[in-house]
């Protein structure tokens, strides 16, 4: 059997080669240019005021967007308090207890298709499974559209991780007559601490942009949220009003709310990323 030549393999070689340089080359660019529209056009609108003062009206100096930087922090964090217990608990089942049984199986499978689910039915949902019934949006139905996008990252984030840990660790536990459920808090989540923290971050970078479900449930104020319970003002909704409007200063707060949320969603990828190299050290 005759050899075959090396000459293709190479040209082959170097020509996908090529192609996934330019391809990552060409993803680094266009990161790049949007970084850049974004922080030319957002930078001068970042002050002490848009931080510490109220939205004013259109045409008036001054002003911020206090209330909705608020309203976006209140939410995303009630949230992630409601995503994160049930979807760590979710990824313990599917890692330690369900495994490959048919409940697991249908489990794993619909927290995948939930993940590639858009954003925009699940604020569909959420409207008509809560905003419907009690008659006005409010916070409430916001944290909840917010927290189901969150759950399957999380769930399947804390799975795969649970699952790297080697079981030699699970058996040595066992084996020294602890219970399992101490075994997976006290052993598995310590080692797969960074894991599990980069799935969380992820998850709370996944939700920081949405504007669908938010615009179906929390909709929007110009005031200070007071109550839970009514509409509640938030960053991204903001973000679309004010770039839909004909007034040149809110076009302006409204390059700079994108900018805030385009840093906080990168700060948030780049901590999740320092996590996860530590967790492969």
């Amino acid at each position: 059997m005759r050899p075959r030549p090396a000459t293709g393999r190479r040209v082959v070689n170097l020509v996908v080669s090529c192609l996934g340089g330019a391809s990552a080359l060409l993803g680094i660019l266009v990161l790049a240019w949007i970084l850049f529209g974004v922080v030319s056009r957002g930078l001068g609108a970042l002050n002490l005021d848009f931080f510490t003062r109220l939205p004013t009206p259109p045409g008036t100096a001054g002003g911020g967007l206090a209330n909705a930087i608020v309203g976006t922090l209140v939410m995303t964090g009630l949230a992630t308090l409601l995503a994160v217990p049930l979807g760590l608990m979710g990824g313990v089942y599917l890692s330690e207890f369900g495994q490959d049984s048919r409940l697991a199986n249908n489990s794993r499978f619909s927290a995948n298709v939930l993940m590639g689910m858009p954003s925009i039915i699940i604020g569909v949902f959420t409207y008509i499974l809560l905003v419907l019934p009690w008659g006005k949006f409010s916070a409430y139905a916001g944290i909840v559209a917010l927290a189901i996008i969150m759950l399957p990252v999380v769930t399947r984030t804390a799975e795969d991780m649970l699952r790297l840990v080697p079981n030699t660790l699970r058996e040595a536990a066992l084996a020294l007559g602890a219970p399992r459920w101490k075994v997976t808090l006290a052993v598995l989540f310590r080692a797969a601490k960074p894991g599990l923290l980069t799935g969380i971050l992820l998850a709370v970078a996944r939700v920081s942009g949405e504007t669908a479900p938010l615009l179906f449930t929390a909709l929007n104020s110009p005031y200070w949220p007071a109550s839970l319970a009514e509409p509640t003002p938030n960053l991204t909704v903001t973000t679309f009003n004010y770039a839909m409007s004909p007034y040149p200063d809110w076009q302006q707060m409204a390059w700079g709310a994108s900018l805030l949320i385009t840093f906080g969603v990168l700060a948030l990828n780049v901590v999740a990323r320092l996590s996860l190299r530590e967790k492969l050290r």
